[in-house]
C-alpha cells in the first residue's frame, strides 16, 4: 500500500481576529449597543472586501478546475474509509506531532486500488493549506515547532479532519423507493467519464452559488428565514417579532408560500401586500411583475392558492428601533415565512434551493416533536455553509419536564451543529409565541402584559435581544461568516480533490518515466536489428527451399535410375527406412508367351505407380525439412521480438502442403501451359499417354542396335539388305508381334510377304536359308523362354525413364502440343522448392508481422508514456498553483 499524508486546517480560524471577542463581550441589553460605531462598521467593510476577494478567487479556482477537468486531466473523485491498521504509533521524533487518523482511500472508477493516507489537523494556527501532498505535508510537519503541537488530542483531530466532501460531494440515492445507496456504492458502479460528468455538474452547480453568495455579500440588506417542520408555530413566531397579528396563524397548515416581511418604509410608508406573479422576477418600480393587495386579504391569498408564488409584505412596526427587527434604523431586513419542511416534497426541495439567499437561518421547532428527520436533514444541508443558526424551540409552555427536554434537544443540536451548541447561549432559545405575542398586543392597547405561562417573558425579551445582536451587529457573524464557511469548505474541497490527483500524478509520473526507460532502448534496438531479422529469414528461407529441392531431386533420381534398370523406384525397405506406412505394389508374375503384351502392361503400370510413390515420399521429406524451417524461423523471430510482445506462433499443418498440385493455367483451345499434366495433379499411372505398351517394351531393337552397334539411324533406309542372320532375326521378331492375340496392319502383312517371296527367290538365300530359319527359330525360342521375362521390366523401365528423361515428352494437351516442359524430374523438383519457398515465406511474414505489431505497440506505448508524461507533468504544475491559490484564498478568510 502507497501512503500519502493529508493534513487539514481548522475551521475555528475563520474570522479569528479581535472582532469576534470584541462580538462576545457585547451584550447589546441597552439602545446603546444597537448604534454600530464606527470602528466596527469600518472592521466589517474591511473584512467583507477581503470576503469578496476570496468569492473572486474561489470563483476562479472553480473556474479552472472545470476547464482542467475537461479539457487537461479527467480528475478522480476520491472515497475514504477506515482502514484495517487504525493506529498510528509516533516515532521519537514525530511525538509533538498533531494527532494523525489512517485512512484507506480509493477511487470511484477503480474501487479495487487502494492507498493507504493519513489525515493530520495541524496544531499551528494559521495553515494556509487544508490539505498537503505526502512529502509536502512531511516537510510542513517536520518544520512545526515542538511547542506548537503540544496538548493536541486525538479526539479533536478526529472532529477537525474530513472523512467526506463538503460542497463537492456525489451524493444520490438509486435502487427501489425507500432505499439508498451510499455514495460510494454509487460512485464505484460509474465509469470515470462518468465520474467526470457528475463532478463537473456538481462544480457547476457551486459556481452558481458562488456567484449568488458575492451579490449576498454586496447587498446592504439581511435576509432571514424562519422554517421549521409543520404546526412548528413559524408564523406565530413572526407575529410575535412583529409584536402585532400579520402572518395568517391556524391549528391546520396555512402557509403554503414563501412569504417575505419588509419594513414599510421600503414602501414609501405603505402597508400592503405584492403578489409577485409566476415566472417574472419582482421590481417594486414595476407593477406588471407583480399584483398589489391590501393586508386584510393576506389569509385568503394564503389559505385558498395553492399556486407556488411569493408574497412581499410592508408592514410597519411602531415600536421603538431598539426593539424592532425590521425598523431598526440600521440595516434593511426582510422576514422570510417558509412552507412547513415536511409539508411535501416539492416546497422541501425548494426551501434547500433559497439557502443560498439566505443570510440567517431562524429554525423554529416544536419542543413536543424535536427534530424530525426532515430538520436534520436540512440542517445538515445548511451547516456546510452557516456555521451558526439561530434554534428557537417553541411551545415550550406546553412542556412539563423542561430540563429533560432541553437537554435532549442541546443533545441533538451538538450532533446537527456543533457551533450553534457551542454558542447556544445567544443562539438557542426555549420560548412561546403565542405568550410573547399575547403579551405584545396587551402592551399595545396599554394594558398590562400579564399573561399565565410556564415561560418568563424575559426568554422572548432574551431571544429579541440575541437574535437583533446576531443580524444587526454580529453581522460579520451572521452575514459574512456564512459566505465564509462556504468558501472555506468549498476550498477544503479542492484541497482534497487537488491533493489526491497529486498522489495520482505523481504515481502516473513515475509509471510514465519507468515506461519510457524500458521501452526506449527495446525500440532504438528493434529499429537497428530489423535488417538482421529480415537477412535471417531470407537465409533459412534459402537453406531449406535448396534442401527440398536437393532432396527431391535425389529421391526422383534414384527412383527413375532403378526404373531403368526395371526395379521399382521404391521398394519396402526404402519406405520402412524413412518411417513411411505406404502400400507397395511388386511387380507382376511372369503370365508365359501367350500374354507377353498384357505383362507388359502390368509391368508398365506397376513401375509408374512406384515413381508417384517416390514423388509422395520426396513430398513427406521436404514436408519434414520445412517443419524444422518453420521452427528455424519462429525461434530467429523470437531473438528480436521484446520481453512481453505476442509470441504466439502460427500452427504449421505439414498436410496441407502439396494438397492441390493444380497450379496449371487453361488457356483456351485446352491447352495446358506452366504444369503440365503434372500440375493437374494427376500421376504417372493415372496417364493414358504412358499407360500404352509399344513393340519396343517387349523387343527393345533400338536398345539392342544402339548398344552394340551404334544408333541404327545412322544406317541409309535405300542401303539393300543382304540375307544375314540379324535379317532373320529381324523377320522372326516381326512375325512374333502378332503373338498374344495382337496383328499387325494389312499393309504391313503384304510387305512383310513381299520380303520373304523377294527372299526365297533369291538362289542365295535358299542355300542356307533352311539352316538359319532353324536356328533363329532355335534362337528366339530360347529367347521366349529364358530372356523375355526379364527383358520386357527392363525395355518398360527404359522406355519410361526415356519418355520422362525427355523435355519434350513432358507437355501435354488434350488436342495439341504446346512449348516443352522441364524434365519430370526438374518439374517435381521445382514443384517442391515452389511449394516450400511459399510456406517459408508464410513463416516469415508472420515473423515479420509480430515484428512490426510489437514495434508499433512499443511506439504507441511510448507515445502513449510521453502523453502520460506530460499530462501528469502539467497536472502536478496545475495542481500546485491551485494549492497556492487556495492558500491566498484561506489568507483572505483567516487574517
Amino acid at each position: 500500500m502507497a501512503q500519502s499524508y493529508l493534513s487539514t486546517s481548522k475551521p475555528h480560524s475563520l474570522f479569528s481576529s479581535p472582532m469576534e471577542s470584541t462580538f462576545k463581550e457585547t451584550g447589546f441589553t441597552s439602545e446603546d449597543t444597537l448604534v454600530m460605531n464606527g470602528d466596527v462598521e469600518a472592521q466589517y467593510v474591511e473584512r467583507k472586501d477581503r470576503l469578496l476577494k476570496a468569492v473572486d478567487g474561489s470563483y476562479g479556482i472553480l473556474s479552472d478546475l472545470r476547464k482542467f477537468n475537461k479539457e487537461a486531466w479527467v480528475i478522480k473523485y476520491p472515497t475514504f474509509k477506515e482502514s484495517s491498521n487504525e493506529s498510528v504509533p509516533p516515532s521519537p521524533a514525530s511525538s509533538s506531532r498533531p494527532s494523525v487518523i489512517r485512512r484507506s482511500m480509493s477511487f470511484a472508477d477503480e474501487p479495487s486500488t487502494e492507498t493507504e493516507v493519513l489525515l493530520s489537523a495541524p496544531a499551528r494556527a494559521g495553515l494556509k493549506r487544508s490539505v498537503t501532498l505526502a512529502s509536502v505535508a512531511k516537510a510542513e510537519l517536520d518544520a512545526i515547532p515542538e511547542n506548537d503541537a503540544q496538548g493536541a488530542k486525538e479526539e479533536e483531530c478526529t472532529d477537525l479532519i474530513p472523512e467526506d466532501f463538503h460542497i463537492l460531494r456525489l451524493d444520490l440515492k438509486l435502487g427501489p423507493h425507500g432505499s439508498s445507496i451510499s455514495p460510494t456504492a454509487l460512485v464505484s458502479q460509474l465509469e470515470k467519464a462518468s465520474i467526470a460528468s457528475l463532478l463537473d455538474e456538481r462544480i457547476a452547480s457551486s459556481m452558481k452559488h458562488v456567484e449568488k453568495l458575492r451579490l449576498r455579500v454586496q447587498d446592504t440588506s439581511s435576509k432571514v428565514l424562519v422554517t421549521g417542520d409543520l404546526n412548528a408555530g413559524k408564523s406565530t413566531f413572526v407575529n410575535a417579532l412583529l409584536g402585532r397579528d400579520v402572518m395568517t396563524v391556524d391549528q391546520q397548515p396555512c402557509t403554503t408560500m414563501f412569504c417575505e416581511v419588509h419594513d414599510a418604509a421600503e414602501n414609501d410608508e405603505k402597508e400592503e401586500v405584492h403578489l409577485v406573479n409566476e415566472g417574472m422576477d419582482y421590481s417594486r418600480d414595476d407593477e406588471s411583475t407583480f399584483t398589489r393587495a391590501e393586508i386584510s386579504e393576506l389569509e385568503g391569498i394564503v389559505t385558498e392558492s395553492d399556486a407556488k408564488r411569493i408574497l412581499k409584505l410592508y408592514v410597519k412596526d411602531a415600536r421603538d428601533p431598539s426593539r424592532s427587527l425590521l425598523s431598526n434604523g440600521v440595516v434593511d431586513i426582510s422576514l422570510i415565512d417558509a412552507p412547513g419542511l415536511n409539508r411535501d416534497s416539492i416546497h422541501t426541495t425548494e426551501l434547500f434551493a433559497r439557502q443560498e439567499e439566505i443570510d440567517v437561518v431562524v429554525f423554529v421547532v416544536s419542543a413536543e416533536n424535536h427534530f424530525t428527520l426532515s430538520a436534520k436533514e436540512f440542517l445538515l444541508n445548511a451547516s456546510h455553509e452557516k456555521a451558526y443558526l439561530f434554534i428557537v424551540v417553541n411551545k415550550f409552555d406546553q412542556i412539563r419536564d423542561k430540563n429533560r427536554c432541553k437537554r435532549l434537544i442541546l443533545e441533538q443540536i451538538k450532533q446537527l451543529s456543533p457551533r450553534t451548541w457551542d454558542d447556544a447561549e445567544d443562539l438557542v432559545h426555549f420560548v412561546d409565541s403565542n405568550s410573547a405575542l399575547a403579551r405584545a398586543a396587551l402592551a399595545k392597547d396599554g394594558q398590562p402584559a400579564e399573561v399565565k405561562s410556564g415561560v418568563p417573558a424575559e426568554s422572548f425579551e432574551k431571544l429579541e435581544s440575541a437574535l437583533r445582536s446576531f443580524v444587526l451587529v454580529k453581522r460579520q457573524k451572521s452575514k459574512l461568516l456564512p459566505v465564509a464557511t462556504y468558501i472555506n469548505h468549498l476550498m477544503s474541497d479542492v484541497d482534497v480533490l487537488s491533493a489526491t490527483n497529486v498522489i495520482v500524478a505523481q504515481n502516473e509520473l513515475a509509471q510514465a518515466t519507468a515506461d519510457l526507460n524500458r521501452v526506449k532502448p527495446e525500440l532504438n534496438k528493434m529499429q537497428k536489428t530489423r535488417d538482421d531479422l529480415e537477412d535471417g529469414l531470407v537465409a533459412i528461407e534459402e537453406s531449406v527451399t535448396d534442401d527440398a529441392g536437393h532432396s527431391t531431386q535425389t529421391w526422383l533420381q534414384a527412383a527413375l535410375d532403378k526404373i531403368g534398370q526395371g526395379e521399382l523406384g521404391v521398394d519396402v525397405m526404402e519406405i520402412a527406412k524413412n518411417g513411411r506406412t505406404y502400400a507397395v505394389e511388386s511387380l507382376p508374375a511372369y503370365p508365359g508367351i501367350l500374354h507377353l503384351w498384357e505383362y507388359a502392361a502390368q509391368v508398365r503400370l506397376a513401375l509408374l505407380k512406384s515413381l508417384d510413390l517416390a514423388v509422395k515420399l520426396a513430398e513427406d521429406d521436404a514436408r519434414d525439412l520445412v517443419a524444422r524451417g518453420v521452427e528455424r524461423v519462429f525461434d530467429h523471430g523470437d531473438m528480436y521480438i521484446p520481453p512481453g510482445a505476442d509470441r504466439s506462433r502460427r500452427v504449421f499443418r505439414p498436410e496441407a502442403m502439396f494438397s492441390s498440385r493444380k497450379s496449371g493455367r487453361r488457356q483456351s483451345g485446352g491447352a495446358v501451359v506452366a504444369g503440365g499434366m503434372y500440375g493437374l495433379g494427376i500421376g504417372l499411372a493415372q496417364r493414358r499417354d504412358l499407360n500404352e505398351v509399344t513393340i519396343q517394351d517387349i523387343f527393345d531393337i533400338h536398345y539392342h542396335f544402339s548398344t552394340h552397334f551404334g544408333d541404327p539411324t545412322s544406317k541409309s533406309e535405300d542401303e539393300d539388305e543382304s540375307t544375314t542372320a540379324l535379317g532373320l532375326v529381324s523377320l522372326g521378331l516381326g512375325a512374333i508381334t502378332m503373338v498374344g492375340g495382337k496383328t499387325i496392319g494389312v499393309r504391313g502383312l503384304i510387305e512383310a510377304i513381299a520380303r520373304v517371296s523377294e527372299m526365297v527367290g533369291n538362289p542365295h538365300t535358299r542355300k542356307w536359308l533352311a539352316p538359319a530359319v532353324g536356328a533363329a527359330t532355335l534362337g528366339l525360342t530360347v529367347y521366349c523362354i529364358l530372356e523375355l521375362p526379364n527383358t520386357i521390366p527392363r525395355s518398360v523401365g527404359r522406355n519410361i525413364k526415356s519418355t520422362l528423361s525427355s523435355s519434350s515428352a513432358n507437355s501435354y494437351s488434350v488436342k495439341a502440343l504446346v512449348a516443352p516442359q522441364p524434365s519430370w524430374v526438374e518439374y517435381h523438383k521445382n514443384r517442391v522448392m515452389k511449394e516450400t519457398r511459399t510456406v517459408m515465406r508464410v513463416a516469415a511474414w508472420n515473423v515479420k508481422e509480430k515484428h512490426r505489431v510489437a514495434k508499433d505497440d512499443l511506439e504507441k506505448e511510448f507515445k502513449g508514456a510521453e502523453e502520460v508524461l506530460k499530462r501528469s507533468t502539467g497536472a502536478l504544475e496545475f495542481f500546485d498553483s491551485l494549492a497556492g491559490r487556495t492558500a491566498d484564498v484561506r489568507v483572505n478568510l483567516v487574517q
